[in-house]
């Protein structure tokens, strides 16, 4: 068979088409597959930026006069609305300050009841070698009184003191804002995992600062009172967990000698840094693990006398 010069060429023509096609094509998915995955976005940044991490991100060592470090434990389960507003004013108040801080948002993300003792305790835990002192912060109280201290406390500092909270007025009540330092919270073994549900954890800690002969101080020479040194910003709607179910009642209502930071059993799922507003955070997904040997009122679900009361 006879081949002209102009088939060949047709071929050739053809052939080399073909493979300029199937170039432009690998390199067209190569571009846009790089588009996508690449962050290009050029929009304004929203409030909130959340980067994930794999270790916490600390932020201290700002140059401030102090050289001691204070870590804020933020115990947090769905309380967004809270947390937006007290991240950059709590932020705020310590720059003003000049503390060298960092906030940490101690995120339970168990199916288990809220435990602010144990979320503390591994806060205190993850924090420890990085910080000198902690403070144990509600996520629903800002402070209003520029006189109020976060320095460094060589004894255990009740910020919001019974006669200066707008709720809470007993003698014994240290809740709310507490600071301690590294050396206090170790020697006390932290707080008692035995508090699911809300309230009475503090309580119990108290008695524990007291048998270490540990003085619980609070602040002096401050000349506002209940109404306009704290504004507690907890929502009317969002009820409380008291339920007290198997023996709860009976168990948390004694000093606790078995339970603390040597003991609490939990895994961190994830950190996560967060910044909103000025403020940058960290935030600790916890998943705390309940030993229903010792606490079966982690959940109440299985309990038939709650039951038969709720029914």
């Amino acid at each position: 068979m006879v081949v002209t010069k102009q088939k060949v060429f047709r071929f050739t023509f053809t052939h080399l088409f073909v493979t300029l096609m199937s170039v432009m094509f690998l390199v067209t998915v190569v571009l846009t597959f790089k588009l996508l995955t690449d962050d290009h976005c050029n929009c304004p940044r929203q409030e909130t930026v959340i980067q994930y991490v794999a270790k916490p991100k600390h932020y201290v060592n700002k140059g401030y006069e102090s050289n001691h470090k204070l870590a804020v434990l933020v115990p947090y389960r769905n309380r967004f609305e809270e947390l937006m507003e007290f991240a950059p004013y709590i932020h705020d108040f310590l720059n003003d300050q000049k503390i060298n801080h960092d906030i940490f948002i101690l995120n339970q993300v168990d199916s288990y009841r809220f435990n602010r003792a144990s979320l503390i305790n591994v806060g205190y835990l993850e924090t420890r070698s990085n910080y000198d002192y902690i403070a144990m912060h509600d996520v629903d109280l800002l402070p209003l009184n520029k006189n109020l201290s976060y320095t460094y406390p060589s004894q255990p500092f009740h910020l919001a003191a019974p006669n200066l909270h707008p709720r809470y007025h007993y003698n014994k009540f240290i809740g709310g804002i507490l600071l301690i330092n590294r050396e206090h919270f170790g020697l006390v073994n932290g707080l008692s995992n035995k508090y699911w549900g809300w309230g009475l954890e503090d309580d119990e800690f108290y008695v524990r600062l007291k048998d270490a002969n540990l003085n619980i101080t609070r602040p002096e020479n401050i000349s506002t009172g209940m109404n306009d040194t704290f504004r507690h910003i907890h929502g009317k709607d969002r009820k409380r967990d008291t339920v007290k179910c198997f023996n709860q009642r009976e168990v948390t209502r004694r000093r606790d000698r078995q339970t603390g930071l040597h003991d609490v059993k939990y895994k961190i799922i994830s950190y996560k840094s967060i910044t909103i507003g000025s403020a940058p955070l960290t935030v600790v997904n916890i998943h705390l693990i309940c030993d229903r040997n010792v606490t079966p009122w982690c959940s109440c679900s299985e309990d038939k006398t709650e039951k038969k009361k709720a029914e």
